[in-house]
């Protein structure tokens, strides 16, 4: 057989697809970033009414090319929480206004077999907009992301995307040393906030996309 651990991976995706729909969650399987790109620009965005856009830190958002995209977009609001021209207070109060955009793009830490989101945050305003908001969440996942349960996915998170993270943002924590959550009390933790979405509320709401490539941390 070719390809056959891309062919493994459109199998498991397809398992975990229908998990998340069995959880409430719109969800789609995306054979690479520009599938995913065509997917959210042509299939979704156009069913949603949306008028202002924002989103939250994510590498698989932006290797995606989406970002790009709406950024040309002229018929768009966009409340654009990457500017790096922006001072620290303006920052952050950018990111408040972007929890009242009508359409939040972003990726997430993990997701369970059992079609489960769990992320954890710094400041949290990646969790709060997943939580409750904005009318419609878009994310984005890799396949490196799948993990099998809710234990799995805290460990992945605590133990591997945190200090990797915590490594690109160049953050002075013990886990940058030592390559592990050592449960630090550091000013500059980027471990502070937990969300386990189990179902999406309102059905739909969210709409989760599987990419078959390895993305983000």
């Amino acid at each position: 057989m070719d390809q056959p651990v891309r062919n493994y991976w459109r199998i498991k995706l397809g398992d975990v697809k229908a998990a998340l729909e069995a959880n409430n969650f719109g969800a789609f399987v995306a054979d690479s970033v520009e599938e995913a790109k065509r997917i959210v620009l042509e299939d979704i965005i156009p069913t949603i009414d949306a008028k202002s856009i924002s989103w939250g830190g994510s590498m698989t958002y932006l290797a995606t090319g989406i970002y790009q995209e709406i950024m040309k977009d002229e018929k768009f609001r966009v409340i654009d929480t990457f500017d790096r021209s922006l001072s620290r207070e303006e920052s952050i109060e950018r990111r408040r206004e972007a929890l009242l955009a009508d359409l939040f793009i972003t990726g997430t830490n993990a997701v369970t077999e059992t079609g489960v989101l769990v992320n954890l945050d710094m400041i949290g305003n990646r969790v709060a907009a997943i939580t409750f908001g904005p009318k419609d969440v878009i994310i984005l996942v890799g396949r490196n992301k799948i993990v099998p349960d809710v234990d799995d996915a805290i460990n992945r998170v605590k133990n591997y995307a945190a200090p990797a993270n915590a490594m690109r943002l160049d953050m002075k924590t013990p886990c940058v040393k030592t390559a592990a959550c050592e449960e630090c009390n550091s000013s500059s933790r980027i471990c502070n906030s937990w969300t386990i979405t189990e179902k999406a509320f309102p059905k739909g709401r969210i709409r989760v996309v599987l990419i078959n490539e390895n993305l983000g941390l």
